[in-house]
């Protein structure tokens, strides 16, 4: 099968949208199909469109279909489709009526969606794989783990905030690894290194680097205001990292609704208090990395290309 995979993140930023779109191809063509990833579709011939984002990519997704009117078109729908865009966006919400199936990333997502699409809905785990040598854990310190671009729905300084005020004692590190792409945050995250000796701020890392910066970390703060089902978690528990997210969707639709690490949205002191419990709790720690190891299945590569070979033969 000929398939086209849109997306409008560009290929030079390492985003989640990009990364998914990327491994997806691999996937693909693992399954024996030529697979195109492209910004925009523009009139290539294909047996399969596959669109990322609902509202940004609607002109090819409304173009596809208007050329092509029973050809497959999956939407994959990401955080800011699902808990933004649908609600006050007439294009995402057009964009779901021209798919013949929707991609969501994790099960909550389904019941976000209007009552009249969700039919169409097939949730597939994003999938990431282990190291293939698992480096130790940091040993200087309890390192801390944000791995966000500089973009205002990650919240990207919220974990340095909350390590602002842990007492002398604490050994946490905060290290975060992610590109300015807002300016503004560039210039709050310099004078956050110059006043907060626990925050450290590495810019932009190849994935492998990221990926090692995870495993040797004894935790994963995500702080983001919202997501479609992270990258990031995804290969937290596939290395093993414990994961300390704030209490949106797209978490505890992989997490669990009984996972111990949540804190609401943008209250660093409830941060702060899980930072500390995390480090001086060697019982709470091991319940955190437990149940991230109990969802290993769950990221599986093996799993996410099975769930999309099914998906395929569902649309002939």
């Amino acid at each position: 099968m000929k398939i086209k995979l849109v997306t409008p993140a560009p290929p030079q930023i390492h985003t989640g949208n990009r990364t998914t779109a990327d491994r997806w191809a691999r996937l693909l063509r693992e399954l024996g199909h030529e697979v195109g990833v492209q910004q925009d579709w523009n009139g290539e011939e294909c047996d399969l469109l596959i669109a990322l984002h609902a509202r940004r990519s609607f002109p090819s997704i409304h173009g596809f279909r208007e050329a092509h009117p029973r050809t497959p078109l999956i939407l994959a729908l990401t955080g800011t489709d699902v808990y933004g865009d649908l609600e006050k966006s007439a294009e995402a919400k057009r964009s779901l009526e021209l798919a013949t199936r929707i991609v969501v990333l994790q099960d909550l997502a389904v019941a976000a969606l209007p009552q009249g699409a969700q039919g169409k809905v097939r949730v597939i785990y994003q999938s990431a794989d282990r190291l293939t040598i698992s480096p130790p854990r940091e040993q200087s310190c309890f390192q801390v783990c944000v791995l966000a671009h500089l973009r205002s729905v990650k919240d990207p300084l919220r974990a340095a905030y909350a390590a602002r005020e842990l007492p002398g004692s604490s050994r946490v590190q905060v290290k975060h690894a992610g590109a300015a792409l807002d300016p503004e945050y560039e210039k709050q995250v310099e004078a956050e290194q110059g006043t907060n000796p626990r925050y450290h701020w590495l810019g932009p890392l190849p994935h492998e680097k990221a990926m090692e910066l995870l495993a040797r970390s004894h935790i994963l703060a995500l702080t983001s205001h919202l997501e479609g089902g992270a990258n990031v978690v995804s290969e937290a528990i596939a290395v093993s990292t414990p994961v300390i997210s704030s209490l949106i969707p797209g978490s505890v639709g992989i997490l669990g609704k009984d996972y111990p690490g949540y804190f609401p949205v943008g209250e660093s002191s409830a941060l702060r208090r899980l930072l500390s419990r995390a480090e001086s709790d060697d019982g709470f720690y091991r319940d955190l990395q437990q149940r991230v190891v109990g969802l290993h299945s769950l990221v599986s590569a093996s799993r996410e290309r099975a769930t999309w070979e099914a998906l395929l033969r569902e649309l002939g």
